[in-house]
C-alpha cells in the first residue's frame, strides 16, 4: 500500500544507526594537547619534563619545524613521534595552537621558585662519610683551555680539551639554553640558562650538575657575579629579575616596574659589571637601565626628593 508517496510495508523497519546517531565532533586543539602534550609540557603549556610551550619560549622555533618535531619526534630525547597517532590536520591544528597565547598568563612566584629547585646528591665515601667535592678534575687536561660548546639543535653541551680539541664529555642540556654559559671566577662551575626559566649549575671538575632551579618561565639570560657569590637573572614571563647564591638559593626578586609602580616591563638582559661590582639590568618597555650593586659598601641610593644627600637630608635605600 502506498500513501502520500511512502511504502507502508517498509515503515517499520529501523533506520540505519548511521542515519541517525550525530556526526563525531573533532576534538579541539586544546583537547588534543591535553590528551598527548599536558603530561610532559604542564596543563598552563609551561614545561614540565618538557620544556614550556609558551609562545614566548618559542620565538626561535619556526612553525614548520614544531610541525615536524610533533610528528616525528626529537632525537635523544623524551619527545615522541606522533605521527602515527594524530593526522597531518591534528599535527598543524596543535602546532599552530601552542603559538597562541595562555590566558589568563601564568604566574611563577617565589614559592615556585624555591620549589623547583633540586640538588644532585653526592655518593657517598668509602668510610661511610660524605664525599667531599673534587679538589681536582676527574680527566686529564688543562683545567684552563677547556671550550664549553652549547649545541642548540639538539640540545646538547660538549667539553671540550682546548689543547687535543677532543670531547671530554657529553650531555644532555635543558631546552634551547640562551645567553652564554657563565662562569665562577675560578673556572670550576659553569652556570647555564634556558629559555623556558631553568638554571643549571654544572661542575667541571666531577662533570655532574650541582643543582637547578627555574627562575621564570621565558628567561633571557644568567650573569654571575665577579665575586662569584650571587646568580643574577632576568625574564621576560613573568618580568623581573631574581637574585640567587651561588648554590642557586633563591635570595629574592625584583619586578621589573617603573618606580611610581604603574608601568610594567619585560627584562631584556642582565650583565656583570666586575669593575663596578654591580649587576646591570637592560629593560625591554621602560626607557631605563638599572644597576644592583653588589659591594656591601656601596652608596645608598636617592630615588625620591632629595635636600642636600650629603648631609642626609634625604630618604635612601640601602645601596
Amino acid at each position: 500500500m502506498l500513501l502520500m508517496g511512502w511504502d507502508l510495508s517498509r515503515a517499520a523497519e529501523p533506520t540505519p544507526a548511521s542515519a541517525t546517531a550525530p556526526l563525531a565532533v573533532p576534538p579541539t586543539a586544546a583537547q588534543l594537547f591535553k590528551q598527548h602534550c599536558a603530561t610532559c609540557h604542564g596543563e598552563q603549556r609551561t614545561g614540565g619534563m618538557g620544556p614550556a610551550l609558551l609562545p614566548e619560549s618559542l620565538e626561535r622555533l619556526r612553525k614548520a619545524e614544531a610541525i615536524k618535531v610533533i610528528g616525528q619526534g626529537r632525537p635523544a630525547t623524551q619527545m615522541p613521534a606522533f605521527g602515527g597517532v594524530l593526522s597531518e590536520a591534528q599535527i598543524t591544528q596543535l602546532a599552530h595552537w601552542i603559538y597562541t597565547p595562555v590566558l589568563p598568563s601564568p604566574t611563577w612566584r617565589d614559592e615556585d621558585i624555591r620549589a623547583s629547585r633540586t640538588e644532585a646528591i653526592r655518593a657517598p665515601a668509602a668510610s661511610g662519610t660524605s664525599a667531599a667535592p673534587e679538589a681536582k678534575p676527574i680527566w686529564q687536561a688543562d683545567p684552563l683551555n677547556l671550550f664549553v660548546v652549547v649545541e642548540g639543535g639538539d640540545h646538547h653541551v660538549s667539553i671540550v680539551d682546548g689543547d687535543k680539541l677532543t670531547v671530554i664529555h657529553r650531555f644532555v642540556s635543558r631546552y634551547a639554553l640562551h645567553g652564554g654559559p657563565k662562569f665562577s671566577p675560578d673556572g670550576r662551575f659553569v652556570f647555564f640558562g634556558s629559555r623556558d626559566g631553568w638554571i643549571t649549575k654544572y661542575d667541571l671538575y666531577t662533570l655532574q650538575v650541582v643543582a637547578e632551579v627555574r627562575a621564570g618561565l621565558n628567561m633571557r639570560n644568567v650573569a654571575v657575579s665577579g665575586d662569584g657569590r650571587w646568580v643574577l637573572a632576568g625574564n621576560y614571563l613573568p618580568g623581573n629579575v631574581v637574585l640567587f647564591d651561588a648554590d642557586l638559593q633563591l635570595v629574592r626578586s625584583y619586578p621589573a616596574t617603573s618606580l611610581d609602580g604603574k608601568r610594567n616591563s619585560r627584562v631584556s638582559a642582565v650583565y656583570d659589571a666586575a669593575p663596578r661590582q654591580s649587576f646591570i639590568v637592560a629593560l625591554k618597555d621602560l626607557p631605563e637601565l638599572w644597576e644592583i650593586s653588589y659591594n656591601p659598601k656601596a652608596e645608598p641610593i636617592h630615588d625620591g626628593y632629595v635636600h642636600d644627600f650629603r648631609m642626609g637630608e634625604a630618604i635612601a635605600k640601602n645601596g
